[in-house]
């Protein structure tokens, strides 16, 4: 129960974004499950393969390659789902960033208030 919960909060992260950061489109509901959903799978998948290539990279820029790691994952996600578009580069930067504060955002205080009941 808490995957789906935790699915459709990244879901509600995703409709929350084109209202902060104009350059990046959701157009429904059903688009952002999508998108939530193949953006777990690549983040579980494919992310950790990039980080460890990536790793002297990493380490010399004092992790803020990892950055760059999580809006090239974002952008490719935007690439693969019809009805999520992402603009640039940056903007895919900047909407993983945003992605990733809103969701924990959302699930602190949805997943903790579920917890205590």
């Amino acid at each position: 129960m808490r995957i789906l919960i935790s699915w459709f909060i990244n879901a509600l992260a995703l409709v929350a974004l084109p209202y902060l950061m104009p350059s990046i489109r959701v157009d429904n509901i059903w688009t952002a499950l999508v998108a939530a959903l193949v953006l777990g799978l690549v983040n579980t998948l494919i992310r950790p393969l990039l980080i460890l290539l990536t790793l002297p990279v990493t380490l010399i820029s004092l992790g803020l390659f990892i950055l760059v790691i999580n809006g090239l994952m974002f952008w490719m996600v935007a690439t693969l789902v019809n009805g999520f578009r992402v603009e640039g580069f940056w903007s895919a930067v900047g909407g993983a960033l945003l992605y990733s504060v809103i969701s924990w955002a959302l699930s602190t205080l949805i997943l903790n208030n579920h917890d205590r009941t």
